[in-house]
């Protein structure tokens, strides 16, 4: 970048868990601005999260984020005329972020009627090493294991 480092913006935690992972979880989950109705899909799919599994929603939850979180992903690099998928770690704010969305985008694509239940599922699902999330962190993980042979290529 030319310019200096733009400021980093900090999020004020939850009203309900006092935590700052769920307001960047639920800021991913809102449309439109809608905030309230994201904190309420959120606090109903970890209720139904609860009742579904007898543990506690919030810890399920964080477990689900730290099961699709991806270690090491890949970057197109440009060495001559060829490209190159280069595997690279991923930050901690980028995995955190990456499993979030992946959680949120998988959770949106389920079959169930509610967005509460779709939700709740995949962070079920997710918990438990399975899901659609899961399963892209692991072809992630597969992409950077299948081109570790260019890895002499990162910048």
């Amino acid at each position: 970048m030319r310019k200096a480092k733009p400021k980093k913006r900090y999020v004020l935690p939850d009203p309900k868990f006092r935590d700052v992972v769920v307001t960047k979880f639920v800021n991913n989950l809102m449309y439109d601005g809608k905030k309230s109705i994201a904190y309420s899909i959120f606090y109903g799919a970890l209720e139904l999260v609860e009742k579904r599994t007898k543990e506690n929603g919030l810890e399920l939850w964080k477990k689900a984020l730290s099961n699709v979180s991806p270690s090491v992903e890949v970057k197109s690099r440009r060495v001559g005329g060829a490209t190159f998928q280069v595997p690279t770690e991923v930050r901690s704010e980028r995995k955190q972020s990456l499993g979030m969305k992946w959680l949120i985008n998988y959770s949106r694509k389920r079959g169930e009627k509610t967005m509460t239940e779709r939700l709740a599922g995949e962070i079920v699902a997710a918990s438990k090493g399975e899901g659609a999330a899961v399963k892209k962190k692991d072809d992630t993980h597969r992409m950077a294991e299948a081109n570790k042979a260019f890895s002499h290529f990162r910048f």
